[in-house]
């Protein structure tokens, strides 16, 4: 497929220090209560491009009443870098990677097309020459952009991917709508979750943060039970993270397989400010990551489409500020 990328409209700023004089197509959303800043997709000039997570929907900032929800936790800065993204961001398991040899192609949804370059196991960290990007497609507006991906892979798989990021009318809440169609041959085996790199009021993670879910939650992991605790339905922390720690727990439990348990919410006690995470999938797991600067629950939810099928899925975020 001819590698390209279609900007209905794009706006063009001035970065960050990090990169002096760079310029990363961007666009702002508004709806009168919520301002945010998304960077565009592009393979040239993009904020992000790496081969980790999806590039619909790299988020700049969000604001709500004051309150700041994202910015940039980490502290070195490189396009390609994986984790150089700032949340709320999504990543796809591989499709085909396991049966390519090297030299072979395989997919990453939102990505495109990539190259195994030898016979070890997957790797998330790792970047992957692109083969081919794909098409984008970006329709943009007030309060929404519309992010289109199609790409067709010599092994088989195909798919057109639309995601939307809009600001409900009148709403302190951001919605991810997404669909995927397989316009391929093989069938589409996936999980997709959400990396919550949310930062509230620019809060270091530590006792200000609250972690809270609607079932009694039980955790295992780096961390888990010194460091960070479980009580009843929520994480708390006994300490500030120090710079470089790290907390990690492959799968919280408790949760029941009904989207009613996809239900989290991050607040900071401190300034009030929260995020309540809802969805209208189940979640498959539950991993959970902070470090010195964010505190991340990341649901996975399970995606199968076979050849010609389409599957549709939602994710919401609404923003609050707690009575003092």
């Amino acid at each position: 497929m001819k590698k390209a990328i279609v900007l209905t409209t794009a706006i063009f700023g001035l970065c960050a220090a990090t990169m002096p004089l760079a310029e990363w197509p961007q666009a702002e959303l508004s709806n009168g209560v919520i301002e945010t800043t998304l960077y565009l997709p592009d393979e040239q000039q993009g904020y992000y491009q790496g081969t980790r997570f999806d590039w619909a929907g790299a988020f700049g900032n969000l604001t709500y009443k004051g309150h700041s929800f994202i910015d940039q936790w980490f502290d070195t800065y490189d396009p390609k870098m994986h984790d150089a993204i700032n949340g709320p961001a999504e990543e796809f398991t591989p499709l085909g990677y396991a049966d390519a040899k090297p030299g072979d192609t395989f997919v990453k949804i939102g990505v495109g097309s990539l190259r195994k370059p030898d016979d070890k196991a997957y790797s998330f960290a790792k970047y992957f020459e692109v083969a081919d990007h794909g098409k984008w497609t970006v329709k943009r507006h007030k309060d929404q952009i519309n992010f289109t991906h199609e790409l067709t892979d010599p092994t088989g798989y195909g798919y057109r991917y639309t995601k939307t990021v809009r600001l409900s009318k009148g709403k302190p809440e951001l919605v991810l709508e997404h669909s995927l169609k397989n316009t391929g041959s093989k069938p589409i085996q996936t999980s997709v979750y959400d990396h919550n790199f949310f930062i509230i009021d620019k809060q270091p993670t530590g006792p200000t943060v609250n972690i809270k879910f609607p079932f009694e939650v039980k955790a295992e992991g780096k961390g888990f039970g010194t460091t960070i605790q479980a009580e009843g339905n929520r994480l708390f922390y006994s300490r500030e993270l120090e710079k470089k720690e790290q907390v990690y727990s492959a799968g919280l439990q408790g949760f029941k397989p009904v989207s009613s348990d996809y239900d989290i919410r991050i607040e900071n006690q401190k300034t009030g400010a929260g995020v309540h995470i809802t969805s209208d999938h189940p979640m498959e797991k539950l991993v959970y990551w902070a470090c010195a600067t964010t505190s991340c629950p990341e649901p996975y939810i399970r995606l199968e489409a076979p050849p010609g099928k389409e599957v549709t899925w939602k994710i919401t975020y609404e923003f609050y500020e707690k009575a003092k």
